[in-house]
């Protein structure tokens, strides 16, 4: 039988970003690594679990003036674009990497001008004292959402209390920019593998909610950055929305047919916990 369903909280608009870079620097076809961090303990969400960067829709990342600083805008539509701006902010916020180039220029921004952009901007940011808005506006900036590439959407099951609505994308990391947890939303932060955070998880040393699980199995299909990137501009987004269906005593977790991912079912503990659904 499949367990009734439920009239959950409406899910809020979120975004969640996979920075991948060649495990070798300069070398494109070695493995893929993606950046993860540990949400801090004192979050509700998904606390200490190894997560992908990620947050909540601001309304400033909608803002129409930003379409004339967006990368490829003319290609994107409006309720796209947000989610993309949105996963620009956060990866900056939550990891210090800019996806973003000086108006007019060609090359993202390099590690010596993003220093000084950092110093004035990414604790406004997070502080919620300043805007995406205030910030390329000032540095006249352009956002290089052109970079972002959808690779999933998940919303969170009806019986979350929490519900988000996210969509995933992929981005290749500036080669000269640094990765850093803010140490605010995230304790600690790696490069890793996505086999290998999956080993790690199953190993007891991570924590791992199942929709970072399902996009780790399918990013690691992938192999190496290009052939990740290029796996996720032909596939078909299909939005994912788990249930629950009980079968002899036992309840199964399912995610839908089309999506890309394999092993559909997973069965839920016996005590009845729910495995976590989110980035």
């Amino acid at each position: 039988m499949t367990e009734p369903k439920k009239e959950g909280a409406a899910p809020r608009p979120a975004t969640t970003v996979l920075l991948l870079r060649p495990s070798q620097p300069g070398d494109a076809a070695s493995p893929l690594e993606v950046f993860m961090v540990v949400r801090h303990h004192q979050i509700d969400s998904f606390s200490g679990a190894l997560v992908f960067p990620g947050g909540k829709l601001e309304e400033a990342d909608g803002a129409p003036s930003l379409r004339a600083r967006c990368g490829g805008a003319d290609k994107i539509d409006d309720a796209e674009l947000k989610f993309r701006v949105a996963g620009v902010r956060e990866a900056f916020e939550e990891c210090g990497v800019l996806l973003a180039r000086k108006r007019g220029q060609r090359a993202l921004i390099g590690a010596a001008d993003l220093k000084g952009i950092e110093e004035r901007w990414r604790a406004k940011l997070a502080k919620d004292e300043a805007s995406i808005v205030d910030m390329v506006e000032a540095e006249d900036l352009e956002i290089a959402t052109e970079l972002m590439t959808p690779y999933a959407h998940w919303i969170t099951p009806t019986f979350v209390p929490k519900r988000f609505d996210t969509w995933f994308f992929l981005a290749e990391a500036p080669e000269d920019q640094i990765a850093l947890h803010d140490g605010s939303e995230s304790t600690d932060s790696v490069w890793i593998g996505p086999q290998e955070a999956i080993e790690e998880a199953k190993a007891g040393k991570r924590t791992l909610v199942h929709a970072t699980t399902k996009n780790l199995e399918l990013l690691a299909e992938g192999k190496t950055v290009a052939g990740a990137i290029a796996a996720a501009g032909a596939r078909k987004i299909v939005t994912v929305q788990p249930w629950v269906e009980e079968r002899d005593g036992k309840k199964f977790l399912h995610i839908p047919e089309g999506a890309g991912y394999r092993n559909l079912v997973r069965e839920m503990p016996p005590s009845g916990g729910v495995p976590q659904t989110g980035r």
